[in-house]
């Protein structure tokens, strides 16, 4: 595949597989996006391969390092949802809850979803990665309530509510830094480029960018689900299709942080570091101790893994916080690493839902005794997700750590772990009574969501999130050089 043509795939298959949905049968349909996601893993790879030091730009959109790996995490979780995408339409059309329409609807969604996140990371302009990154809260708004119960549709108008806000927020940012390029000489589209901006840092307004950073990391962070705008992310994440929730979680807030990311290598470069580090720092430890916080109370296994969702991000706030090469790389392992174990421990949750006909902690026990295959896969990812070895958030987060009393932030470090072995303790007592507690009376559901092809998906997640913490392999190169373009130093 030429660099060319896997730079608009992405964002061009994903459309194709949607329109597909409209006509052809609906299983057809589901093959067919599973075969979109794996042309984003594939064109991730692709540019990962060709990319050169400075990139490969045509139009409005460019790949370097950092893009081919955001395109690698899109790609990497969008096969696992969407291969688990069947086994759940499967289970609603099988059930009768779900009709052609509302299946048609879903695929097609999904698909919008994917080709919006791909084209934020391809964005080369400023203002068409905020017109991705929107059009994504418009198109996941309909995901999350497709369920059309009362609690999927309030779950859905407190996520467009928020997110709209924060996207606004967003924008005013952008405008801020389109109003100093443009007071540095710029015109039109130009203005807005990340390469140009990069380049012609030294005549942008302090006092503007200052603004920017602020309104930028408010604005995106919301979307990141950083504190204090986090409180639409439990409700969408709960109420959301299982492998909607995997999307939503393992790539639509590394989509959102990446935005942040290179808003950064702007701001530092005007600024210095410290402004941005300090924000940063603010957001990551609100984000770890709200999750930490409302781990320890949960009753719902889905909002569980959502302020799981809200911990990790705190975490990858906190490495690029500290911006050093290390915290860098660190911070991007993690983002790939937490979106394979989310995106497998969201689905399982969806066969678990499917088993249980209840989101609640306390209607799950024994389900190791009962469904054996299915509590395997729950409590492996679930162990990722701690960070215990040997999968890569235990590298991802002993490498943050590193980092961060490297760079002079041992009290950071401190603080932010102790509420990471907070919410640790947290998830192991309800994880521990989901699987090993005494079983309820048998449920009426059948017990289909232990076969195998179903769990076929999700156990090549967890295969890749342990091959990426044993080793990087040829993966090793784009992290490194992606860790620079983000800021590391």
């Amino acid at each position: 595949m030429s660099p060319d043509l896997a730079l608009h795939l992405p964002a061009a298959v994903p459309l194709l597989a949607g329109l597909l949905a409209l006509i052809l049968p609906w299983r057809v349909a589901a093959w067919a996006g599973v075969a979109a996601a794996a042309a984003i893993l594939a064109s991730g790879i692709t540019l990962a391969a060709h990319t050169t030091a400075t990139g490969h730009a045509f139009g409005l959109m460019r790949a370097d390092a950092l893009t081919a790996w955001m395109l690698i995490v899109i790609g990497s979780v969008a096969v696992i949802a969407c291969w688990a995408t069947v086994a759940y339409l499967d289970h609603q059309n099988t059930a009768g809850s779900d009709g052609a329409a509302p299946t048609r609807r879903y695929l097609v969604l999904t698909q919008l979803f994917l080709s919006c996140m791909s084209l934020a990371v391809l964005a080369d302009n400023l203002g068409l990665l905020w017109v991705a990154v929107e059009a994504t809260t418009i198109v996941t708004a309909f995901l999350v309530g497709h369920r059309r119960t009362r609690a999927s549709v309030e779950a859905a108008w407190k996520y467009v509510v928020l997110c709209s806000v924060g996207i606004a927020i967003a924008f005013l940012g952008t405008v801020c830094v389109y109003a100093a390029s443009v007071t540095a000489g710029a015109h039109g589209t130009t203005a807005l480029n990340w390469t140009h901006l990069n380049t012609h840092t030294a005549g942008l307004n302090p006092d503007l960018i200052r603004l920017a950073a602020g309104l930028i990391l408010l604005g995106f962070g919301t979307k990141a689900g950083l504190a204090p705008m986090h409180s639409w992310l439990p409700d969408a994440h709960s109420q959301a299709p299982a492998p909607v929730s995997a999307l939503m979680s393992g790539v639509l807030l590394s989509a959102a942080f990446y935005a942040i990311l290179r808003y950064r290598t702007i701001t530092d470069a005007v600024l210095g570091p410290a402004y941005t580090r300090t924000l940063l720092l603010i957001a990551a430890l609100a984000s770890l101790a709200v999750a930490a916080t409302l781990l320890i109370a949960q009753r719902d296994y889905k909002r569980l893994l959502a302020y799981s969702s809200i911990e990790h991000m705190g975490l990858i706030a906190l490495a690029a916080a500290f911006g050093a090469k290390l915290a860098m790389a660190a911070a991007l392992l993690h983002i790939l690493g937490h979106g394979l174990a989310k995106a497998v421990a969201f689905c399982t949750a969806g066969h678990i839902m499917h088993l249980s006909a209840s989101s609640d902690i306390d209607a799950v026990r024994g389900l190791a005794a009962r469904h054996p295959a299915t509590a395997t896969t729950f409590g492996i990812s679930l162990i990722a997700l701690l960070g215990l070895p040997p999968f890569s958030l235990f590298a991802s987060e002993i490498a943050i750590a590193r980092a961060g009393f490297t760079t002079g932030h041992g009290w950071a470090v401190a603080a932010a772990f102790t509420l990471v072995l907070i919410a640790f303790a947290a998830i192991a007592r309800h994880s521990t009574a989901m699987l090993l507690g005494s079983p309820p009376p048998p449920s009426p559901r059948p017990a289909v969501a232990g076969r195998w092809r179903e769990l076929a998906p999700l156990a090549l997640g967890l295969a890749a999130a342990t091959l990426l913490g044993l080793t990087l392999g040829p993966l090793q190169p784009l992290l490194d050089t992606a860790a620079t373009i983000a800021g590391g130093r």
